[in-house]
């Protein structure tokens, strides 16, 4: 029996995670909580792919061989020298071969107790599908509804905050799920990126408590939630919040604030809409940006396009949605109305602060 692999089952037993697959592979997605430390870079990897199919695989090992040794080698010198005998390692690259098994030697030879795992990120990733399986349906859902700009979000944090179980989907997935829901300052992950920080999620979750999530369609942006989530989220208990135009409008203007004043970035979103609202419609819309009339033009948004989206979709989505208890948004609370309403849903699920 070898005592060099570990199975993914074992991942949370080691004291670091190793990825020395290419910084390009991990940047597209990789376990969490692992050290990028390619034993290959982008070029690397690439030159002696390149030298395997056109020239020979002898010559390509040969090569990549002593890549490879060079960079475990600079690894061990920049990263891993402070490491007492104790350490505890796992190393991975795509399936599980070669890439991981020369750090792995190495490392075990060194004397520190490293192990590769058995089929690599591949492995990895068949979990992570498995897992978003069977993971969902478990799950007691509570889904928070309700009209753009009505505070969904909000409130999810502030469930967040008193200690109830939450998914955030637009917060693993990087948008808002709206034509305006980018977020300047970070790019949306992968699709791979986001099943994986939404597996790291789910798997923690007891399924004997209640889990809250904002109510959200297929896609957000550019990713798709996984079909067994979304069904069970369609299923699921619903709570809908409401809140007056006045209040919607302020909430997404503090939200779009990035779009509001960019007006670029305003225009490229706008034009997606021109197939369901004519070209002069977009027009008059930025035209009311440029004249910063953007209360006005929030409100429109919200009268012309969220509600009516909502509209069409919501009723024939979350089938319990007719039924469901409404609370209310009153601008008078200011920002500790999102913290009341929290308090009020943790104390009526009995969900411990």
């Amino acid at each position: 029996m070898r005592t060099d692999i570990a199975t993914v089952a074992e991942l949370d037993q080691f004291d670091a995670l190793l990825d020395v697959r290419s910084p390009a592979e991990f940047a597209e997605d990789h376990v969490p909580g692992a050290l990028s430390v390619p034993v290959l870079d982008d070029a690397e990897r690439a030159r002696v792919g390149t030298l395997y199919k056109q020239v020979s695989p002898f010559l390509a090992r040969k090569v990549g061989a002593a890549l490879v040794a060079r960079n475990i080698a600079r690894h061990i010198d920049e990263k891993f020298v402070d490491q007492d005998r104790r350490w505890h390692p796992l190393v991975y690259c795509w399936r599980g071969g070669k890439r991981s098994g020369a750090m792995t030697i190495i490392l075990r030879e060194i004397g520190w107790d490293a192990r590769q795992l058995d089929g690599g990120y591949k492995a990895f990733r068949r979990h992570v599908i498995e897992e978003l399986e069977v993971l969902p349906p478990r799950l007691d859902m509570r889904v928070i509804c309700g009209m753009t700009g009505a505070g969904k979000s909000r409130l999810i944090r502030a469930l967040a905050a008193r200690g109830a179980q939450v998914i955030d989907l637009e917060a693993l997935a990087a948008h808002r799920g709206s034509v305006l829901g980018g977020l300047p300052e970070a790019p949306q992950p992968s699709q791979k990126a986001f099943e994986t920080r939404l597996w790291q999620v789910l798997r923690k979750l007891d399924p004997r408590r209640p889990v809250y999530v904002e109510s959200e369609s297929r896609k957000i942006g550019d990713l798709r939630v996984p079909e067994p989530l979304i069904a069970r989220m369609w299923t699921a208990s619903c709570v809908v919040l409401e809140a007056d135009a006045t209040l919607r409008v302020a909430l997404l203007m503090d939200e779009y604030a990035h779009f509001l004043t960019d007006r670029a970035a305003l225009a490229d979103r706008l034009s997606a809409l021109i197939a369901l609202h004519g070209h002069a419609r977009i027009v008059r819309w930025l035209e009311l940006a440029d004249a910063h009339r953007h209360e006005e033009l929030v409100a429109e948004l919200l009268e012309l396009h969220y509600d009516p989206a909502y509209r069409r979709s919501i009723g024939s989505h979350y089938t319990t949605l007719a039924t469901a208890p409404r609370l209310t948004v009153a601008a008078s609370d200011g920002g500790a109305a999102f913290d009341r309403l929290a308090a009020q849903l943790a104390d009526e699920e009995q969900v411990p602060a």
